[in-house]
């Protein structure tokens, strides 16, 4: 049987401050707009620009973090994996959104931000000093290499 991959990572700028909400379990989530950029030149030399928004959400620990450190404009690494939901409305439309659910995030600003470069995972908050991040250990859903089908 073929192992997939779900994974995300995204560089950009908060468009706001996290929402930080309990759920009724007592559990911290975090909703977080990020803007992502990309400029090309079209075929006329023309440099073109557009921007495009995720929604991340943070849980436990890491959505605490996110909370204390993280501003609207902050430039911010998140790592983590897709997922969509999906709701019906009072009209009875069905509404989906895909949302990068963060495993780890690491602080880019140099504007004073406490933590800059500093990464932090969901097991984890801020580390001492910026570290290099390191490789986890291989686990049973690794994907190797002779699996791949191509």
């Amino acid at each position: 049987m073929a192992a997939s991959l779900n994974k995300a990572q995204i560089i950009g700028n908060l468009t706001r401050d996290p929402e930080v909400r309990q759920t009724p379990n007592g559990q911290t989530v975090a909703t977080i707009g990020v803007a992502t950029n990309r400029k090309w030149k079209n075929a006329s030399g023309e440099v073109q620009e557009e921007a495009e928004f995720h929604n991340v959400v943070a849980w436990g620990k890491l959505a605490e973090i996110c909370q204390q450190y993280l501003k609207k404009g902050a430039k911010t690494y998140f790592e983590g994996r897709l997922k969509t939901r999906n709701w019906e409305d009072p009209d009875g439309k069905k509404n989906y959104r895909t949302e990068i659910i963060a495993e780890n995030m690491i602080m880019l600003d140099s504007r004073g931000s406490a933590g800059a470069g500093a990464p932090v995972s969901q097991n984890t908050g801020p580390s001492e000093s910026p570290a290099p991040k390191t490789t986890p250990p291989p686990s049973e859903e690794e994907v190797k290499i002779d699996d791949l089908p191509f």
